[in-house]
């Protein structure tokens, strides 16, 4: 029998700086493969509900098994194994929800994994329904929530970056915080783990994905425009940076069904 399930959930309302969504996903009876995991502006936490979510950071190298993980920000795709089995909820932090959750600048975890000791919360959340996992997510982060923010100049920088949808230029974006160039750069690379130029391409590509993952796609040229990509040269050079693969490739070869608008996934937006 085969499963396709995909349930987003919206967090509490307080949450919402810090996560930005909640992505539930249960996958069963597809073929064995690997999964590419694209670079996006968010951060990642896994919480895996069956088997230990199977990472590698490089396509030659041996997965690594977590059972709850966080990654940051990165330039290079993740490779996820799976054996046709996914089960679990990932969350969408936002930079700030590093800090806010963890404790440590998004930096901390900037193109790594990084294990989560998060096992009585797997433990309840396995055998919950989707609005009962949500509503313990809401719970669990709370209780951890310690608002300490950074910067504020860089909050306003990330905010911009993403308002921009990756437009935005550096020197505009140093103007705007009143510091040089150079000092916004190390200041922001410290706190996020990459440069402010690589988060305007992390928007971007990030805006790309999404529009190549609709199934009734636009020409690449097209998203190129959107997206803010000089041409389609110049979106094809940044997917083979960011995805090891050209962008009509990558959503031809994924495996698992992470479109929710499959006609065979069963979808849901569940909001606190």
């Amino acid at each position: 029998m085969t499963i396709a399930e995909h349930v987003d959930g919206l967090p509490a309302p307080h949450l919402r700086p810090y996560v930005r969504q909640y992505l539930g996903y249960h996958y069963r009876g597809f073929a064995p493969g690997v999964h590419i995991g694209l670079p996006s502006p968010d951060l990642t936490v896994v919480l895996s509900f069956e088997e230990p979510t199977l990472v590698a950071l490089a396509p030659d190298r041996t997965p690594d098994g977590f059972t709850a993980l966080a990654s940051g920000l990165t330039m290079a795709p993740a490779y996820i194994h799976h054996d046709g089995t996914q089960f679990g909820v990932q969350l969408a932090l936002t930079p700030a929800g590093a800090r806010a959750l963890f404790g440590i600048p998004a930096a901390a975890l900037a193109a790594a994994v990084a294990p989560l000791d998060l096992e009585p919360l797997t433990d309840r959340l396995r055998t919950a329904s989707w609005p009962q996992r949500f509503a313990l997510l809401d719970a669990a982060l709370t209780h951890r929530l310690d608002p300490v923010r950074a910067a504020p100049e860089l909050s306003y920088a990330w905010r911009a970056i993403l308002r921009s949808g990756g437009t935005l230029r550096v020197g505009e974006l140093a103007a705007q915080t009143g510091w040089s160039r150079r000092h916004l750069c190390n200041r922001f690379t410290a706190e996020f783990g990459v440069s402010p130029k690589d988060a305007l391409r992390l928007v971007r590509f990030g805006r790309s994905t999404r529009l190549v993952r609709e199934p009734h796609r636009r020409a690449l040229a097209e998203i190129a425009a959107v997206c803010g990509y000089y041409d389609q040269a110049h979106l094809a050079r940044e997917w083979r940076e960011f995805a090891g693969v050209a962008p009509s490739h990558w959503a031809q070869v994924e495996e698992l069904p992470i479109n929710p608008s499959h006609d065979h996934a069963v979808t849901a937006t569940l909001e606190a």
